[in-house]
């Protein structure tokens, strides 16, 4: 059995930061702590200096493929996930087809089994009429429902229609939602209603903050997350950016952006929604919303905790776990024995300027470009094996798995493939 000793880096948890070592053998982490045995690992990589954190967890991600290929691939997805530092990432269902019913998710899977760099979950879309079928597709990681309207035409607003998938969803696999405002308002009262699980996407006022707190104390079950955008960018950045800035939810005033970092305790996750177009579609008399995200969203965040906005177990906590757990994604987001071998090895003095390194996206570009950061991702490993090294992406197609849900509340990683990567 392989074996990999990750020796004497910052190991950082939800519950603390320390000096130790991870030791992984074959695909799991064996063993956590400080000095561990030399001697048992046939490779020893050299963390001083260096962050150790778990793989991180995107909840949310357009990978564009199938029908969007030309700005996005599986391919080219999951590599500017896995320079971004995540090991994990879930797919949104509104590509062309959608993704709403079994043959597109098994097509959309097969894809995955053949181009995935890391690995992969997918989402059923909700549709009007497919709330019987959306329920029985175990394979999913969750159901999307679009409350507003968004990129293609999932939106489902209809009463009755919202009532049948929140009465029929199962109880053990959660509901994400995007609605703002009063389609926020319904949807909390309807996951009271059915006691279903709701997790909210991308949060971008205050006010919807206030809704979900006012909902939890009903005892409501509901998770939510913030993008990076909506923290790091508002309605003051327009004017530079034009039709890059487009976005949905449209980024908010300075106001909304401040009460998210205020009401940071409060959110969950923080998810990329890493929605990639072509500049010259964003550019276009009609740009289509959305910007990506994958690649900048932990330097952005790293830097955030050199500001002392949180705190790098927060980030852990929200990037990591926190994903892993509202998804039953067993294995991801930990870093601790019989957890999957998923490490991002991180400079934390490193002082840069995002777009220096080539962007892995097709899209090719990024709403902070220039953008000074600290804080860059030097190693990602992938169940044991080198994925991604200063800039170079390592992994090969098919080495990323499925993540699909298992029995109860757990997911787990389908049969696949072995890796294909090298060490």
């Amino acid at each position: 059995m392989s074996a990999l000793l990750i020796r004497g880096g910052m190991l950082v948890t939800p519950h603390g930061a320390a000096r130790g070592d991870v030791l992984i053998e074959g695909e799991t982490i064996a063993a956590v702590g400080p000095s561990l045995p030399r001697a048992r690992a046939a490779r020893v990589v050299d963390a001083d200096g260096l962050l150790v954190l778990p793989g991180l967890v995107d909840p949310h991600v357009h990978l564009r493929e199938p029908g969007g290929e030309h700005k996005e691939d599986l391919t080219s997805g999951t590599a500017a996930a896995l320079a971004g530092g995540f090991t994990a990432v879930l797919a949104m269902p509104n590509t062309n087809p959608p993704l709403t019913n079994r043959a597109a998710l098994e097509h959309a899977m097969h894809l995955a089994r053949d181009k995935a760099l890391c690995d992969v979950g997918f989402f059923v879309g909700a549709t009007a009429d497919n709330a019987g079928e959306a329920a029985a597709l175990s394979q999913a990681v969750g159901l999307k429902v679009y409350m507003e309207a968004t990129t293609g035409d999932l939106l489902v607003n209809d009463p009755a229609a919202l009532t049948a998938h929140f009465g029929t969803y199962p109880h053990e696999r959660p509901l994400a939602v995007h609605a703002e405002g009063e389609m926020l308002a319904l949807a909390l009262d309807l996951a009271g209603r059915f006691r279903r699980r709701l997790h909210v996407c991308h949060v971008s006022t205050g006010a919807d903050l206030a809704l979900i707190r006012a909902a939890r104390q009903r005892g409501v079950r509901v998770s939510c997350e913030v993008t990076p955008h909506h923290l790091f960018l508002s309605t003051a950045d327009l004017t530079e950016l034009g039709p890059l800035g487009e976005v949905r939810p449209p980024l908010r005033p300075p106001s909304d952006g401040a009460a998210l970092w205020t009401g940071l305790a409060e959110i969950d996750c923080l998810a990329t929604d890493h929605a990639p177009h072509t500049l010259a579609e964003k550019r276009s008399a009609q740009p289509p919303a959305g910007l990506p995200g994958l690649e900048t969203a932990l330097p952005l965040l790293l830097t955030a905790t050199a500001e002392g906005k949180l705190t790098l177990e927060e980030l852990v906590e929200r990037m990591a776990e926190a994903p892993a757990r509202i998804y039953g994604l067993s294995g991801k987001g930990c870093l601790a024995p019989g957890c999957d071998g998923d490490l991002v090895l991180v400079d934390p003095a490193a002082r840069w300027r995002l777009g220096e390194r080539p962007f892995h996206t097709r899209c090719g570009w990024s709403p902070y470009a220039g953008r000074a950061v600290q804080g860059r991702v030097e190693a990602v490993f992938l169940r044991g094996r080198l994925a991604y090294a200063q800039g170079r992406v390592l992994s090969t197609p098919g080495a990323g798995r499925l993540l699909q849900p298992s029995s109860g509340n757990a997911a787990s990683v389908a049969a696949a493939p072995a890796p294909k990567t090298s060490p």
